[in-house]
């Protein structure tokens, strides 16, 4: 029978990968999935203020060319983004710089499970900001059938572990209190 030490022998808090951690040429794909409810669709929707029938209006889209309710895409978008938060991002990183080439092949429906894979494309360091430097990271978000259903390249502000530990006195990547 093994018996608990009075106290840790060591912690370990969770975060994501610092800027010198990120590996080019590696597919990082997160878990769980996302099974995406109308009632999140809704509430996403009318929280940002788009009307757009295409999300509210169950029977004005039984007469359009999906037949029913798509997913708003910046839900889509937003959540595949949040996907690989905890995996890659939790804590290292200093700030969303932009989005581009963002593009959306396939529609999501209510009750659709959605999937994230992330590819980093590029790391530099920052010229103007000693310690950190920005990720450019391509986000790929597929349903339960593997259809892909959103692409997006994002930049990141990302710290540089040493950099990082430095200043936060020895790791403080949020959620804990020090």
């Amino acid at each position: 029978m093994d018996t608990q030490p009075a106290e840790p022998l060591r912690e370990e808090v969770q975060r994501g990968k610092y800027l010198d951690e990120l590996e080019l040429g590696v597919r990082y794909r997160h878990a769980p999935g996302r099974t995406i409810t109308e009632a999140d669709d809704v509430l996403f929707t009318t929280a940002t203020m788009n009307p757009q029938a295409l999300h509210l209006d169950a029977a004005w889209c039984a007469t359009q060319p999906f037949g029913r309710p798509v997913v708003n895409s910046m839900f889509t978008l937003a959540t595949v983004v949040g996907l690989s938060v905890g995996h890659l991002t939790q804590g290292t990183t200093v700030a969303n710089l932009g989005f581009e080439n963002v593009r959306f092949p396939a529609p999501m429906f209510h009750g659709d499970t959605l999937y994230a894979q992330t590819v980093v494309l590029e790391t530099r360091a920052s010229a103007s900001r000693p310690g950190q430097g920005i990720a450019r990271l391509e986000h790929t978000g597929r349903n339960q059938d593997g259809v892909i259903t959103v692409v997006a390249v994002r930049s990141a502000l990302m710290w540089y572990r040493q950099a990082h530990e430095a200043r936060s006195g020895g790791g403080n990547t949020g959620g804990e209190r020090s």
